[in-house]
């Protein structure tokens, strides 16, 4: 049997995980001097309430291998493989970690880097998954995921420059004049990494600008797995966002029954709230 292990910078937490039928190792997030494993002990909601009610600006740790070996170590004692899908290697040492632990057990653990986070990464699980029930062998899913992971898209609206510039990922001239201007700036996950692919000031027109972007991209394969995100303890950005973009839904997918998902701490950290986000495979 092929079993598939996803780490928590998917945002699926530990409850949902058991429900869908994949394993998750959590990563660690610390406020201060108190440490969290994500999605377990900490849930997304959670995470949002302390980022908001605090001064403290959280640091996410990387899966390290040990921690990578113990859980691929229960998971193949009965026989079964598995394939473990990670972070972007480009945003974190995870994978690396990942891969060291698989040598350890002779071909029966492959680490896929799924060159995303968040829902990017969650949706290449929930395909990954589809492979499963199909019966494939765990070389020949391995060998679609990093195949089919180069359509997926991932395209979000940040509505606050604040959370980059704690997290070091932008100037604090930048975020101050960003700010003062109302600008919402369009981010996209590229190659594996967090890059700005627009900007536009204020709500309406960064989720116009969204759409023209996912339109861009070729537009959403409804057949394959696909999410939209929020970040925060309101969804309110997210209904805008859905009333904005009807015209990328209409007639495809019933709006009662889009994926919708809370951002988690891995990426949460760096955005803050009020964030929005798609993920798809394209055309």
């Amino acid at each position: 049997m092929v079993r598939i292990l996803i780490d928590s910078a998917s945002d699926i937490e530990q409850e949902e995980a058991e429900r869908m039928g994949i394993a998750m190792i959590p990563m660690e997030i610390g406020f201060g001097e108190e440490t969290y494993l994500d999605g377990v002990n900490l849930s997304h909601r959670q995470f949002f309430e302390k980022l908001l009610g605090g001064d403290v600006f959280p640091k996410t740790s990387q899966i390290n291998e040990y921690r990578w070996a113990e859980a691929f170590g229960r998971m193949t004692e009965g026989g079964d493989e598995v394939i473990a899908i990670t972070i972007s290697s480009k945003l974190s040492g995870t994978f690396a970690c990942a891969v060291k632990a698989a040598e350890r057990f002779a071909g029966r653990v492959i680490a896929v880097d799924s060159l995303n986070a968040a829902a990017g990464e969650r949706i290449l699980g929930e395909y990954a998954l589809r492979l499963v029930k199909e019966g494939r062998d765990a070389g020949a899913i391995a060998a679609e995921l990093n195949e089919k992971k180069k359509k997926i898209q991932v395209l979000a609206v940040v509505d606050t420059l604040k959370y980059l510039r704690k997290g070091g990922r932008i100037s604090g001239a930048a975020a101050l004049a960003g700010e003062m201007l109302s600008v919402k700036p369009v981010v996209s996950v590229i190659e594996g990494e967090v890059r700005l692919v627009g900007k536009a000031i204020g709500s309406k027109r960064s989720n116009n600008l969204l759409k023209q972007l996912v339109q861009k991209c070729g537009g959403i394969d409804f057949s394959m797995p696909y999410a939209l995100m929020y970040s925060g303890l309101s969804d309110d950005y997210l209904k805008r966002y859905l009333h904005d973009s009807e015209a990328l839904w209409k007639d495809r997918v019933d709006p009662e029954k889009i994926p919708v998902h809370l951002i988690g701490s891995a990426i949460g950290a760096h955005i803050g709230p009020n964030g929005v986000g798609v993920a798809f495979f394209s055309k």
